[in-house]
């Protein structure tokens, strides 16, 4: 059986730091510690008007967190 973990706040700043440098997902999955899949996904579900913000994108996931 398969587990996970919820992205911290530290690593959304980090995925974005690493997006923005035009890191690679692979490269950046490793880095942070996670599967490249997560990081293709992390933007795309918590993407805001105004592009992928990870203060933002914490709050969203938070919130989706507690419905």
């Amino acid at each position: 059986m398969s587990t996970y973990t919820h992205l911290t706040r530290a690593q959304r700043y980090r995925i974005s730091a690493l997006m923005k440098a035009g890191h690679a997902r692979r490269e950046t999955a490793d880095t942070v510690g996670v599967h490249k899949s997560t990081i293709t996904r992390e933007p795309h579900r918590n993407r805001g008007n105004k592009g992928y913000r990870p203060r933002q994108a914490h709050k969203l996931a938070s919130e989706r967190q507690l419905t």
